[in-house]
């Protein structure tokens, strides 16, 4: 395959987040007097945004617009003070990284993070390398899978769409390469199942982060 760039989703693709995640929203939800969750559901409740972030993990009975709103509120307050507690790029990351540079593809991230902490996090704990954008949910930014961010990155790097590898861990990271005219990658080792990355349209699976400089 003669791919000229790599677009990454973040969480649960280059850093495993789920346990600062699950420890800042159960935070949250304590001082609303609502119950915690399980770090294990967190994996299905992330993904699309902190709006759906919130819907999904308050009782259905609350999930009314003031009770969403503040429930973000806290999660970012909580999520400022541990984001980076036990957060770290998963086995292999830094090798995949390295070889991406050396054979001299450009290299991406568009996440459904706010894109203040999406900036955060790639630029403390991914500082070794050189991302030729970095982009979360932000004013103008869609959050995926609409495909605008995805094609906004390949604008403003320079790289047609269709020469795009996307890697990325769930069925809205395959749904946006889908539309954007990227090949889906899915990363099995992150936070969704290989049957989901299949089912919505992942070309190909990998289970390590090294597995996809074999197919540049």
């Amino acid at each position: 395959m003669n791919y000229q760039a790599v677009l990454f989703d973040l969480d649960g693709t280059l850093l495993d987040t789920i346990d600062d995640l699950a420890d800042s929203m159960n935070a949250a939800l304590e001082q609303l007097g609502f119950p915690g969750h399980r770090v294990g559901k967190y994996r299905f409740f992330v993904g699309d945004g902190v709006d759906t972030f919130a819907r999904r993990v308050l009782p259905e009975d609350r999930r009314d617009e003031p009770t969403v709103a503040r429930c973000v509120e806290l999660l970012r307050e909580e999520y400022a003070n541990r984001w980076n507690v036990k957060t770290r790029p998963y086995d292999g990351v830094a090798e995949m990284l390295n070889g991406l540079t050396a054979r001299g593809l450009a290299m991406a991230v568009l996440s459904n993070k706010p894109d203040d902490s999406t900036k955060l996090c790639v630029a403390n704990l991914l500082s070794n390398w050189r991302f030729n954008m970095v982009q979360g949910v932000a004013d103008g930014f869609a959050p995926k899978p609409d495909p605008a961010g995805a094609l906004k990155v390949a604008e403003t790097i320079g790289i047609a769409p269709g020469e795009f590898l996307y890697l990325g861990d769930t069925n809205t990271d395959m749904k946006t390469a889908k539309a954007a005219g990227m090949y889906p990658v899915g990363a099995t080792w992150g936070f969704r199942p290989a049957d989901e990355l299949s089912a919505n349209g992942a070309k190909t699976l990998i289970n390590h982060p090294t597995d996809l400089l074999e197919l540049i």
